[in-house]
């Protein structure tokens, strides 16, 4: 059966920025492609579980299904030419998550995690979630404060140091690129292929 062309793709996915993990391909977006700067964040996805409102750090994780492997990738023109990020951040099958959903149960401190982000094999990014500026309770919290969380919410931690923006010389993403972002242990692996939006 032959692939789907990236149009076809995104037209499958119902316009989300949410996109599957390999084999679907991972779409630069056509309206990003002449800046060159589709960049990579390897992070934690956090999977809210069941409705959650003004909810305290004490009491957050009761409201935590579990936890998956992200890539938040992000258009870094777009995302420096303005003050809110948000629009780099949403283009349509920019943000692979998968390839499981792990417990909380399985993982009782999500801190103890080391996550890693790697383009073509190579490690460009490496850490142990112990290294996020705000805890995962605390980010469930502030999250939901004033506004409803309904069960399947995925909230994505950050990402390390080592962004294809910051490198030097910098390092973007192009057709063809496969990068993983490894979460161990537990979550394992998530893969994807980079392909141009046609």
């Amino acid at each position: 059966m032959p692939r789907k062309s990236s149009s076809q793709y995104l037209r499958s996915q119902r316009y989300s920025s949410l996109a599957d993990p390999w084999p679907a391909p991972t779409i630069i977006p056509k309206f990003t492609l002449a800046d060159d700067c589709a960049d990579y964040e390897a992070e934690l996805a956090v999977v809210i579980g069941k409705e959650c409102k003004n909810v305290s750090e004490a009491d957050a994780m009761d409201y935590v299904l579990g936890y998956t492997a992200a890539n938040d990738v992000s258009s870094r023109k777009s995302q420096f030419s303005q003050t809110q990020w948000c629009f780099s951040k949403g283009f349509d099958g920019s943000c692979p998550l998968g390839p499981v959903l792990v417990s909380k149960a399985a993982v009782p401190d999500p801190s103890k995690l080391k996550l890693r982000g790697m383009k073509n094999g190579r490690v460009l990014q490496e850490c142990g979630l112990d290294d996020l500026i705000f805890s995962v309770e605390k980010v469930v919290s502030f999250c939901s404060q004033g506004t409803t969380l309904p069960p399947g919410t995925v909230i994505i931690t950050g990402t390390p140091a080592g962004v294809g923006v910051s490198r030097k010389p910098q390092e973007f993403l192009r057709d063809g690129d496969r990068f993983a972002v490894e979460i161990m242990p537990y979550i394992g692996t998530l893969m994807t292929e980079f392909v141009n939006e046609t």
